[in-house]
């Protein structure tokens, strides 16, 4: 019988939301599944993967993951996903699972599957298509390798809630990591904001190399996304001209993120930011030239400079907040 292997996503003890995605594939992909958790002092994000009706949580809580490092996870990973007869294992497509998955694939010879939108089942066969040339198109994959490695795309897969329910807890030891000793971590240099990260955010504000300069995300854009309580996020163009830090990017190369209110402020709309917004549920657009390819997938677009609608939005915006 079949039968799913997720890795869960920890830092700091706790479960990252981008692992409620993972779940949701594989209840999609139809078999049961087991979570494997690895960290250290990972009590709580074990108690918490318990509602989620996997036959187990497999815990292996030890100092050797106490930081994401590569050589140290793909051992432990690898012995329990050949060990524990699975043929499927999945993660989000974050960093930390773009980084996992091949080296996982590779040490237990499997077929790997990365960046997936969509699982389909035809004639008892499981089919994952992916997006490809920034999105317009989806190549449809089978692997046919016996053990098969899938990275899924938080935006594309619903964050699976809890089923309720309590799986029980198996304790996983650590396996020899050899590789693991000729690395060093140095340090994990996190950017720390009040607002929402941007892969679980649900209003995204973003802007584009139209606000002119730091000042211009900093007065106009900034007082719209706190006021929404959104997190904040910018084209490729905006970053690279040096308004904002690379953390903020959406996109192709940046983030790719689902949120329930994406509002697109200055951005024109090239294909590689709509790459890594498009499937937002609403997108508002706002752009002072009618003919922005950013109205194309907008469900809502006003033709209107910037400078003087957003602060009127924002305005309008803490009046309805402050009236209940």
């Amino acid at each position: 019988m079949s039968k799913t292997l997720v890795i869960a996503e920890i830092s700091g003890g706790k479960l990252k939301k981008t692992t409620h995605s993972a779940i949701g594939f594989a209840r999609q992909a139809g078999a049961p599944f087991d979570i494997l958790a690895l960290g250290q002092g990972i009590g709580a994000a074990v108690e918490e993967l318990r509602g989620f009706g996997a036959g187990a949580v497999l815990a292996a809580d030890d100092a050797l993951f106490a930081n994401y490092v590569g050589e140290a996870f793909t051992p432990t990973v690898a012995e329990v996903a050949k060990a524990g007869g699975y043929d499927l294992v999945t993660v989000t497509a974050s960093s930390f699972g773009k980084d996992l998955a091949p080296r996982v694939a590779v040490r237990i010879g499997a077929g790997l599957a990365s960046d997936i939108a969509r699982v389909e089942s035809a004639g008892g066969k499981l089919l994952f298509k992916r997006p490809m040339y920034a999105g317009n198109a989806l190549g449809t994959l089978e692997l046919t390798s016996a053990l098969k490695v899938v990275s899924v795309r938080q935006s594309e897969f619903e964050a699976a809630a809890p089923s309720g329910g309590a799986s029980a807890v198996q304790a996983v030891k650590a396996a020899a990591a050899p590789l693991a000793a000729k690395v060093q971590f140095l340090s994990f240099d996190e950017v720390k904001s009040e607002r929402p990260e941007l892969t679980e955010a649900k209003t995204i504000v973003a802007g584009g190399r139209s606000l002119k300069s730091a000042e211009g995300f900093k007065t106009v854009l900034e007082p719209l996304v706190d006021a929404l309580g959104a997190g904040m996020g910018a084209s490729r163009a905006a970053v690279d001209a040096g308004y904002v830090p690379n953390d903020l990017q959406i996109g192709q190369t940046g983030k790719v993120v689902a949120p329930r209110l994406y509002f697109a402020v200055g951005i024109s709309g090239a294909i590689q930011h709509l790459a890594g917004m498009k499937n937002s549920k609403v997108i508002v657009a706002i752009n002072k030239d009618p003919e922005a390819p950013i109205f194309q997938v907008a469900d809502y677009g006003l033709v209107a400079d910037l400078f003087k609608v957003v602060p009127e939005l924002t305005a309008a915006v803490k009046a309805a907040r402050a009236d209940g």
